[in-house]
């Protein structure tokens, strides 16, 4: 650790110069050490249906997200697409600038470029986000370089790695992810740490202003692992979904139907159930994935899909309520229900709001959007600390 307050100002430069050149060094060993004489160069064919090699077209001083799907895949490609279609909202205009998709088939001999093209029609991608497709024997050469061949799948089998590799090509940062972490996250990993941090932490944050996280029971647990990613019960979160918004299923539902919905999917649907078919063809074919859930997780996410059912609608009525009353404000100042962090007390709240003046039901309106920011301090940990270490370090040499 360098004590800076006890040298002369021009040996501390001449010390943070050197760091700083020793870091410049060893991010540049790291990025060809994981260079063109590491990964190979094969051959590759977009959807778009353009040639392209995978170091020097795709991966070469890039930032980038890889993944290995197939589009006839029943349960965990739907899944992983649809998460990438949350984080390419996220990243925004900076997917295909400073961050790249790339979704491989381990498919080749169905996934020609009109099938990809179709996959990625139905999830939405955007410029920067390519769907591929190589023989089978590069495929398999880029899965081993990236360490996530599966090598005990039988001969034939599409079994394959769920997870995403991360990874910046220029500083040889790699990272593996799994396809069930928040898409925040991810996006914070890819246009955030694999960076560097270059763009800046934005506006700084006290961890005393955060506001103590509740516990979740265990169907909460599971909605949001498991099918968070493709629904929302009520508003959400705003991110896109690929899925139908679940409010009001509860009541709508046979809960034994929804049981075997959530249990077997694929097989609902290779019967031609009326309603999986029209839910199949309404929501752009993409397919239920079957989650491999036990009778026991299945039953605990419709328990919690029934109690946060009846959450969002007594919300919903006391805000129409409110909304209805003198001198509220305009739906477009009004604050969303995010349904992600909320406390305890948070129903008590809002049915005594409903019965007192309005500055307490602006108070219940604005509630969520407060505890929305433990999220985003969160997502800010390194970033805030990185920020605060600078600080220091020039405070030191002021």
């Amino acid at each position: 650790m360098l004590h800076l307050r006890s040298r002369p100002l021009h040996l501390v430069l001449a010390l943070l110069l050197t760091a700083s050149a020793r870091a410049a060094q060893e991010a540049d060993e790291a990025g060809a050490r994981w260079g063109e004489d590491y990964f190979p160069d094969v051959e590759l064919v977009t959807h778009e249906g353009r040639r392209v090699r995978f170091f020097d077209d795709l991966l070469s001083g890039k930032v980038v997200l890889l993944n290995f799907i197939y589009t006839r895949c029943p349960d965990s490609c739907p899944l992983e697409s649809a998460k990438l279609a949350e984080v390419q909202e996220l990243l925004g205009e900076r997917l295909g600038r400073d961050v790249f998709f790339y979704s491989i088939s381990i498919d080749p001999a169905h996934d020609t470029p009109e099938a990809l093209a179709e996959y990625a029609r139905r999830f939405g991608a955007r410029p920067g986000w390519l769907f591929l497709r190589g023989s089978a024997a590069d495929v398999e050469l880029i899965e081993r370089k990236l360490g996530v061949f599966q090598s005990d799948a039988e001969s034939g089998s599409l079994d394959h790695t769920l997870s995403f590799v991360l990874g910046n090509q220029a500083t040889g940062e790699w990272l593996k992810r799994s396809p069930f972490e928040t898409p925040q996250v991810l996006a914070s990993d890819l246009g955030g740490r694999l960076h560097g941090w270059k763009t800046g932490p934005g506006q700084a944050n006290d961890y005393a202003d955060a506001p103590a996280l509740r516990s979740l029971g265990t169907g909460e647990q599971l909605f949001r692992l498991r099918c968070a990613t493709c629904h929302v019960i009520g508003h959400g979160d705003g991110l896109p979904r690929v899925g139908p918004n679940l409010r009001g299923v509860p009541g709508q539902r046979e809960r034994a139907w929804l049981e075997r919905w959530l249990a077997e999917p694929d097989a609902v649907l290779a019967e031609k159930d009326p309603l999986a078919t029209a839910l199949f063809e309404a929501w752009n074919r993409v397919p239920m994935p079957n989650l491999r859930l036990s009778a026991t997780e299945v039953g605990a996410i419709l328990d919690f899909m029934e109690e946060e059912d009846a959450r969002v609608a007594r919300l919903e009525s006391a805000v129409a309520e409110v909304a209805e009353r003198p001198g509220a404000p305009a739906a477009c100042c009004r604050k969303r229900e995010e349904g992600v962090l909320r406390a305890e007390n948070a129903e008590n709240a809002q049915n005594e709001a409903t019965a007192a003046d309005p500055r307490a039901v602006a108070f219940v309106l604005s509630l969520t959007a407060r505890y929305s920011l433990a999220a985003g301090l969160l997502l800010g940990l390194v970033a805030w600390l990185e920020a605060r270490r600078a600080g220091r370090a020039r405070a030191a040499l002021s």
